[in-house]
């Protein structure tokens, strides 16, 4: 396992939270990588798609080194052995992990959500200079419990913009309200990023609150496209031209260079008498990274960049998200048309009218529909007690122990109203 680590992270740490909270400035004060990469994230100052960033945490081998100063973070690059900031020993590497950056504005819910599909733990920001709990705040911590993620670790942030007394209440109310959230070990850490103030804490708690999960080496491996891209630039020479990029999380197996591989649904197509069909991407694995390390081989954990020979017109923009990647032949069922189980909130989410109560579902409804990073439109064929009938717009491939939410069109936005258990579908 530490030959793994000092290459590849094995952990993927979400970050949730309210807009303008301080999310990405957390995972840049921790990785030295700004998560925000796009022209209108950065005309808005908000993250709008899945930020990633990797860092590794080293401890000082001296035992007699006061904590936590004896905690430190670098880019995932690092190879160098470092030495102790306190007593000036030498450190070992304790961890390497993968931050999911997840956007907080309401109209991106739909983003947020298919990080989760890939997250072990989260860390939950809220501002201390603002009232807790803020709406998306509320929609997210929902949202991670739905994906079963008890694993949490809880940030107070910006405690320099505000005085003493007012930190105090606002943690004793952030405490309230995990508690209200039903989770049960919930460290809450007061930082500044500006002034650099407890960043070691937070090193410290996810080195040991946060246990390494129990993985799946022996299976065939599957990976969720969380990201898919063409990374040639206008003009290039034919010769120099590269196949496309796909970004994702290995659930199980190991992926290796060389692999044959195939990506479904792939391409999808709809003919004349509304049929729909779908054409998987077959490929070969060219390249596997993590940031600037080259990997020989991935292993379940962190997030991977795949070279694939496949034209990269495929993979631009986005294109592939919330597909699977696996050895030809081996990959889910592709469905049309699913059959769930599901529950719906009580009281609407998101919103700071608390008395907007959740609807039943009915016949002809369309739905937004997350399954694992996917997310499609579900048009309700009819219910059933508490199973719904739900044709999708585009066909999506899936486990039928993936975890499903379902959304709702209210005030011109998308609104987290429920979740489900799938139970079967139409296959193409």
């Amino acid at each position: 396992m530490k030959k793994i680590i000092k290459k590849q992270a094995i952990i993927n740490i979400g970050v949730i939270g309210h807009v303008a909270h301080g999310k990405s400035t957390i995972v840049h004060s921790i990785t030295g990588i700004q998560t925000i990469k796009f022209k209108k994230e950065f005309e808005r100052n908000i993250t709008i798609k899945l930020g990633y960033a990797n860092a590794k945490i080293f401890k000082c081998k001296n035992i007699q080194c006061p904590r936590p100063g004896c905690f430190t973070s670098t880019k995932s690059t690092i190879v160098n052995y470092l030495f102790c900031n306190q007593c000036h020993y030498e450190m070992s590497l304790v961890r390497h992990v993968s931050f999911v950056d997840c956007p907080g504005h309401e109209i991106l819910m739909a983003t947020m959500l298919s990080g989760a599909s890939v997250m072990d733990a989260s860390l939950v920001v809220i501002a201390a200079n603002e009232v807790c709990p803020q709406p998306q705040t509320a929609e997210h911590m929902i949202s991670i419990k739905i994906m079963k993620l008890d694993k949490i670790i809880t940030i107070q942030n910006k405690i320099d913009l505000i005085s003493k007394r007012d930190a105090i209440e606002s943690y004793k109310k952030i405490k309230t309200f995990i508690q209200k959230a039903n989770i049960k070990d919930f460290p809450i850490i007061p930082i500044s990023i500006k002034k650099k103030c407890n960043i070691d804490a937070l090193l410290q708690k996810i080195t040991y609150h946060i246990p390494l999960p129990v993985r799946n080496f022996k299976d065939v491996p599957i990976v969720s496209l969380i990201r898919s891209f063409d990374v040639n630039k206008p003009g290039s020479i034919f010769s120099n031209i590269r196949g496309g990029i796909v970004g994702g999380v290995v659930l199980s197996g190991i992926l290796c260079i060389k692999d044959k591989i195939e990506i479904r649904p792939g391409i999808t197509s709809k003919k004349k008498n509304h049929q729909v069909s779908f054409f998987p991407l077959k490929s070969i694995i060219t390249s596997l990274n993590t940031e600037e390390n080259n990997l020989k081989y991935a292993v379940p954990g962190g997030l991977i960049g795949i070279g694939l020979n496949i034209n990269p017109a495929f993979s631009r923009a986005d294109r592939l998200i919330g597909q699977l990647l696996g050895y030809r032949n081996s990959l889910p069922e592709v469905y049309i048309s699913i059959t769930i189980k599901y529950k719906l909130f009580r009281r609407l989410l998101g919103i700071t009218d608390t008395n907007f109560s959740v609807s039943s579902l009915y016949s002809n409804e369309v739905l937004m529909v997350n399954i694992g990073s996917s997310s499609a439109g579900g048009k309700i064929l009819y219910t059933k007690k508490n199973t719904a009938f739900i044709k999708l717009t585009i066909p999506m491939c899936f486990k039928k122990d993936y975890k499903i939410t379902l959304s709702r069109r209210i005030h011109k936005h998308w609104r987290l109203i429920g979740w489900g258990k799938l139970l079967g579908g139409k296959k193409i």
